[in-house]
């Protein structure tokens, strides 16, 4: 199963099995730009990593509504993102983040540096940053979950 796993903000963070890749990308307004523009950068993304990765399942992480800019932008990606998948019948789903977060350390309710710490026993490398460290870890379950 080919699996392209999403950590959505304004800094991205994925990785895929299809070949095996991770990185991270960045979504900032430019001065001058529409708040929509944003989005518009994200999808033409989203289409062109599809295109590469042809994915049988795209996995993200479940956004939490905290309000204010990071959960609007979240959730408009994840908008878009389930938008894009109905138009290319690709299926999605989402892990809540005490899940991710047990799956990779054990514990749910772990910080920032425990996941960063798994993730570089599991994986034997430094992740970018916590965007990719997030995405790997959601692929990761994937694998698990839906086999690979």
């Amino acid at each position: 199963m080919r699996i392209l796993a999403l950590d959505l903000a304004t800094k991205t963070g994925w990785a895929t099995n299809a070949p095996s890749l991770s990185g991270v990308d960045i979504f900032d307004v430019r001065r001058g730009e529409s708040p929509g523009t944003r989005y518009l950068r994200f999808v033409s993304w989203l289409r062109e990593k599809i295109g590469f990765i042809r994915p049988d399942l795209i996995i993200i992480e479940k956004a939490h509504h905290r309000g204010g800019a990071a959960t609007e932008i979240a959730a408009g990606f994840a908008t878009h993102l389930q938008s894009t998948c109905a138009d290319l019948g690709i299926e999605h789903t989402n892990v809540h983040t005490a899940t991710l977060k047990a799956h990779a350390t054990g514990k749910g309710n772990s910080k920032k540096d425990m996941m960063m710490r798994a993730y570089r026993i599991k994986f034997g490398k430094d992740p970018i940053d916590d965007n990719e460290c997030d995405a790997r870890w959601l692929l990761d379950y994937g694998l698990k979950m839906f086999g690979s």
